[in-house]
């Protein structure tokens, strides 16, 4: 049933709006281009240097600006008009990834060499970051806007959905591309995907803010968004838990070391690595959308994430390639299971009013995890070798997940 009416549960129900499949459509787009460019990123670095720890500093790199602008980014998402900003933040990322094809042509190899390509694309992966406060929580603002509350559980899952198949396909075809066509010919790839998501966005009609910019000072709005989310323990608690959790137990940044120096499967290989997590998620998310989860959300999610610790450490001791791709297959299962819960925890209990602030507060949460993880991955690699590493990430997760079960009981017990 459709949450507060007598209809039957309609999985398709979202896909009827035409605003949100041009939203959808674009996401996929634009999400499709951002993981084929971390693919390749990581593997192109991989290569100039020879180093783990390079990998990580990627990470350190985009997450500085995402979480230094993340506050004020969801005071003017609030305050402006979405469809403008998010066509503003796409059309940045498509000037960094131009900015990052000139480096992997035949003119700056000759020119500048590798360290100093290498440290150029640490600058623009900086500069992304910078554009990724902004445009990240711009879509799930817009989701909002564009579908009715009473379908909103639907759409965020079909949201979910979205972000992992463009994932799954981002990073399966970004290592093939690789394999076919070099770094040179996966950019510009890239470059045509965000230029195709900008014309299906642009579709969507301008959506204005409820707020009045000149009613609010900057620094009252942050305060006002920090406060709600550190007010609502079941979101904060959904953060944390996802903060934590990625921030140990992501073993995707040690993928190109795994795929080039452990399992010695190349290019190939490093695409469906890099996939499978996703590939796991996507179909669970298509199980959620048609059938989904009726009771115990708060302690179903806490199983899942402690299931996807126990994953990462098989993932980290296997040296057979079937082996390693299975357990990412079911870390992303358990992943999904976790994503479409904190997402509608975040959809159903946020104001529409806080949207932007809330969105870009776990936004942060999201960076964190995501590129502080992956530089954690790279140092922890580097301190204590590879396999160590990611044993260990998956063992602090698992503990990460006894700490809330034990610290939050509100969120273990939570419902929708």
């Amino acid at each position: 049933m459709i949450p507060g009416s007598g209809q039957k549960h309609d999985p398709l129900i979202s896909i009827k709006i035409t605003e949100f499949r041009n939203l959808m459509t674009g996401r996929f787009l634009f999400v499709m281009a951002l993981r084929m460019m971390s693919t390749s990123i990581g593997w192109w670095m991989y290569e100039l240097t020879q180093d783990p720890f390079s990998i990580g500093l990627l990470g350190l790199s985009e997450i500085i600006p995402a979480l230094s602008f993340a506050l004020y980014a969801g005071h003017v998402i609030d305050l402006s008009e979405k469809r403008k900003l998010l066509l503003k933040g796409i059309f940045f990322y498509l000037c960094c990834a131009s900015l990052l094809l000139f480096l992997a042509g035949n003119f700056a190899s000759q020119h500048l060499g590798k360290h100093r390509i290498t440290l150029c694309i640490y600058g623009v992966i900086f500069l992304s970051g910078i554009v990724r406060a902004f445009a990240g929580p711009a879509f799930a603002v817009l989701l909002a806007y564009i579908v009715p509350k009473e379908v909103l559980q639907n759409a965020t899952t079909w949201n979910q959905g979205t972000w992992l198949s463009a994932s799954v396909s981002g990073h399966a075809a970004g290592g093939f591309l690789i394999a076919v066509f070099g770094i040179s010919g996966s950019l510009t790839a890239i470059c045509s995907l965000m230029i195709a998501a900008l014309m299906v966005l642009s579709l969507i009609k301008p959506k204005k803010p409820l707020a009045n910019p000149a009613e609010k000072k900057t620094w009252e709005s942050v305060k006002e968004g920090l406060r709600f989310v550190f007010k609502t323990k079941v979101i904060l608690g959904a953060m944390s838990l996802d903060l934590f959790a990625v921030l140990f137990g992501g073993a995707v940044a040690m993928v190109p070391v795994y795929a080039s120096d452990i399992l010695k499967v190349g290019p190939l290989g490093f695409g469906w690595l890099n996939a499978a997590s996703d590939i796991g998620s996507i179909c669970i998310v298509i199980l959620l959308t048609i059938s989904p989860l009726k009771s115990h959300q708060g302690r179903k999610l806490l199983f899942a994430v402690a299931g996807f610790g126990s994953c990462i450490i098989l993932f980290a001791l296997s040296k057979w390639f079937w082996l390693s791709f299975a357990a990412l297959l079911a870390s992303g299962m358990l992943d999904g299971v976790s994503l479409v819960i904190r997402g509608t925890i975040l959809q159903l209990r946020t104001p529409m009013e806080l949207r932007g602030r809330v969105m870009s507060v776990n936004s942060m949460f999201i960076n964190s995890s995501n590129e502080l993880g992956q530089f954690e991955s790279g140092l922890a690699a580097k301190i204590m070798g590879v396999v160590p590493s990611v044993v260990f990430g998956g063992c602090m997760t698992l503990f990460v997940v006894i700490a809330t079960w034990t610290k939050a009981p509100g969120l273990r017990k939570f419902e929708y």
